[in-house]
């Protein structure tokens, strides 16, 4: 059984609900924590998923926002299960030789 971990990015939420509509009124408030990133970081921050993030972003952005990690992203876990291998204990190989035939090919000219 594996488990996976997926998670929900709720930025965009936390600033609607914080009154902040765009990403420029996050820009001074993350400068006023040590914080410099282009509009384009920001603008892909809010509306993207992030896969990396650091911990000095991350304090700043909750610190700036009032809220914890928890607020910003949303864990869950999902379990799946392994596909069950046939007793036999490998893929069943089908030899096409014997079971699939070309058809013979007829060339005829045109004239």
């Amino acid at each position: 059984m594996n488990r996976s971990v997926t998670y929900s990015w709720r930025l965009r939420e936390i600033m609607a609900a914080r009154g902040l509509n765009n990403i420029s009124d996050l820009i001074p408030l993350l400068k006023d924590r040590s914080i410099d990133l282009s509009a384009s970081q920001i603008y892909r921050l809010v509306g993207q998923r992030p896969e990396r993030l650091s911990l000095a972003l991350l304090g700043a952005l909750c610190d700036a926002l009032e809220c914890s990690v928890e607020d910003l992203c949303r864990f869950g876990v999902q379990t799946t299960q392994q596909p069950r291998q046939a007793a036999s204990g490998g893929p069943t190989v089908i030899d096409l030789n014997s079971t699939i035939r070309p058809r013979r090919a007829r060339v005829r000219r045109t004239d």
